[in-house]
């Protein structure tokens, strides 16, 4: 209305000024175009926030799987790689295009991290037998050397040092542990065992399925809460970004290609090293639970499964998952746990979002663990009782 209120003023004037055009017909405001130009404008921005889902409209707006105008704008501008990011990106996309080195003889490399003595070195041991040459031992024992009860277990110490709950000092030991398991070409699998794990499977079962799949079973989810983006430090940047920050259990089964970019980064490992501690800058951040999550999100995301193949109990809801006792360990608890097909997390905020996602083995969906942890020392003669029943996939 204001728009045409001026219009007609302006043509009073040039009526007082060219009286000979006062018989010339009004000219109409054309204000269905104006209404139409705007309601088109509307329409397009609300499509761009919200495009349609349906394939069918694929071909006019932007969808997810398809392309539309969007793709004709100018990319977003990426931020500039510094000189240290430039290298190891190169580093690492070089070996994960190289082909993978073929072994006559394939082996499992079990890495057990442990304070000192193994007390389910006889379960491992009734695990081993019968599979000499596909499966090799480490052990970093970080407080005391280990008592071994079992010849697969003889001199199969590394050189160990401290290590202390929540500090980098667990990645050190973890990656001390794949540094002397690559010595031996034959290794293609690498997996983190701790004192308490024991199998789930006999040997077999977990020696095809590690040997037939070309994924890495690292644990990875993001967690917006205080437990998990909340540990996050701007110190990190410009390389570890916040929507890149990731947590996830410590538990590996990591192939060869990916034990190899573990031991080559040295760019991401000390922004970890020197900002993921606890206590800093009011945070707790653990850096074993973010620096492999964290790590692959960036350099092979759809490189990993993200669950871990260990099972632990988390149901109590405290620093420390549950303890399995002698009286816990019954044929019905190991049957229940090899059963779960779906891995579960659970955000640390105040909504204790559920994400939950099927194990998929090379597209089918199995179970989802092969081992478990926390079991207490007192647990061992259930275990090797109930062993050759439970472990039968």
């Amino acid at each position: 209305m204001k728009a045409e209120k001026v219009w007609r003023l302006g043509s009073m004037g040039d009526m007082q000024i060219l009286p000979g055009s006062r018989h010339r017909p009004p000219m109409k405001k054309p204000m269905w175009i104006i209404v139409l130009v705007l309601f088109v404008c509307v329409f397009l921005i609300c499509a761009y926030i919200y495009p349609p889902q349906s394939s069918s409209a694929c071909y006019v707006f932007s969808s997810r799987g398809c392309k539309g105008f969007v793709d004709w704008l100018p990319p977003m501008p990426a931020r500039e790689y510094t000189d240290e990011e430039i290298a190891s990106r190169v580093v690492i996309k070089d070996i994960l295009n190289s082909p993978a080195v073929v072994s006559k003889n394939s082996k499992i490399a079990f890495m057990f991290l442990s304070p000192g003595s193994l007390p389910f070195e006889k379960l491992w041991d009734k695990f081993f037998q019968g599979h000499e040459g596909k499966f090799s031992v480490y052990v970093h024992a970080s407080k005391t050397k280990p008592v071994h009860v079992s010849r697969y277990f003889v001199n199969r110490d590394i050189r160990s040092d401290q290590v202390i709950w929540g500090k980098i000092s667990m990645v050190d030991a973890e990656r001390r542990l794949l540094g002397n398991a690559l010595q031996d070409p034959d290794n293609q699998q690498f997996v983190l065992l701790s004192d308490s794990c024991v199998p789930l499977y006999h040997f077999d079962y977990i020696y095809n399925y590690l040997m037939h799949t070309n994924i890495s079973f690292v644990d990875c989810f993001k967690d917006p809460g205080p437990h998990g983006n909340g540990r996050y430090s701007d110190r990190m940047l410009p390389e570890v970004e916040v929507k890149d920050f990731r947590k996830g259990a410590q538990w590996f089964a990591m192939k060869r290609q990916h034990a190899i970019i573990v031991m080559a980064d040295n760019l991401y490992y000390s922004k970890f090293r020197s900002y993921c501690q606890p206590g800093l800058e009011g945070r707790n951040c653990i850096a074993d639970e973010h620096y492999l999550p964290t790590f692959f999100q960036m350099v092979d995301p759809g490189g990993i499964a993200n669950w871990s193949l260990t099972h632990v109990d988390w149901s109590e809801r405290k620093w420390h998952p549950k303890s399995y006792r002698a009286l816990d360990v019954t044929y019905e608890l190991l049957k229940n746990i090899t059963s779960i097909d779906v891995s579960v997390h659970v955000t640390s905020d105040e909504k204790r979002e559920v994400q939950s996602w099927p194990c998929l083995w090379n597209g089918i969906q199995k179970p989802c663990y092969l081992f478990a942890r926390k079991f207490t020392p007192e647990t061992l003669d259930n275990l090797l009782h109930l062993f050759s029943n439970y472990s039968a996939p």
